[in-house]
């Protein structure tokens, strides 16, 4: 008996995935299971670019604005979450589709999660000193030289990730990004993985237009209306970070938005550098169709 399938649609920010996986969710009949660290929280469907209620109603999602803001959530909790739920969509229909570009979220479902040794307080207790001495600069400093590898694909923006890697490095006496690259563990099912491939210049210019097309769709009342909660890790996210430095004074309007589309291009490149990792990864061309070369992809894999 075949193993059940899960079709894994990723790629860049505005890139098409959400598109290209209801298309196909709406052909094969199966369900999307969201892989969007951001898009699963309520409040803020602009920056996040949730699908619309008319992309909701068109196939059956999962983990789209199901928790507050305000409430904790990791790889490793959505990776438990998901074991849980692809049994339940399998009974149904033996394909079901990952949608996202959080890949962190897709590693710790298709490979599984790596064993970290555990942090003690006196390491946490060091690394913090340094933030709060150096800051985020301090950081970057400090990470480029225990592992440049990591270094290079990480959200140089994101401390919370910086001083997670540099605990990790420190107490295993050994590069984060080492920790992260063992054998892939066993999966009761089969993985087919695509993503959108498009020019550089391509890219960005669906970056930018995503950008102003948030900004027309009324990102800046969005951001206002979670403005007191900026300290939680779930709004430390690119379009939400700029707006907050310009409600406080730090940037203009125009400068916080023009940083909004700088830093989206940043993480699409960083989000890029992670997926070349997977040489299991079928890159579709975005000039013919996409839809078709996936499903020819799946009848290759069926035979």
């Amino acid at each position: 008996m075949p193993r059940p399938l899960l079709l894994v649609v990723t790629g860049p920010t505005a890139s098409g995935k959400s598109a290209l996986a209801i298309q196909l969710a709406r052909i094969l009949g199966c369900h999307i299971v969201s892989a969007d660290s951001r898009q699963i929280y309520r409040g803020i469907p602009i920056v996040t670019a949730a699908p619309s209620p008319d992309e909701l109603a068109a196939a059956p999602h999962h983990f789209i604005a199901c928790r507050n803001l305000t409430e904790p959530y990791s790889a490793a909790a959505y990776a438990d979450d998901v074991e849980k739920l692809l049994p339940q969509l399998w009974a149904n229909n033996p394909i079901a589709i990952m949608c996202g570009g959080s890949m962190m979220y897709i590693d710790a479902v298709i490979n599984g999660l790596d064993t970290l040794p555990p942090i003690p307080e006196s390491t946490r207790l060091r690394v913090l000193e340094h933030y709060n001495t150096h800051g985020t600069e301090g950081l970057r400093s400090w990470l480029r030289q225990l592992d440049p590898e990591y270094y290079d694909r990480v959200d140089l923006n994101n401390h919370a990730r910086l001083i997670h890697a540099i605990e990790v490095s420190l107490e295993a006496g050994m590069p984060y990004s080492s920790l992260l690259n063992r054998p892939k563990k066993e999966r009761p099912y089969d993985v087919l993985m695509v993503a959108p491939q498009w020019p550089r210049h391509a890219l960005f210019e669906r970056i930018n237009a995503r950008v102003d097309a948030m900004v027309g769709g009324g990102l800046e009342e969005e951001a206002r209306s979670v403005f007191h909660l900026r300290h939680l890790n779930s709004l430390n996210t690119v379009g939400l970070k700029e707006m907050f430095a310009y409600f406080d004074g730090m940037l203009s309007r125009e400068t916080a938005i023009s940083r909004i589309a700088k830093n989206t291009r940043v993480y699409a490149k960083k989000q890029l550098t992670w997926m070349r990792k997977y040489t299991n990864l079928h890159w579709l061309d975005s000039n013919g169709d996409m839809v078709a070369a996936t499903l020819q992809l799946l009848q290759a894999h069926r035979q």
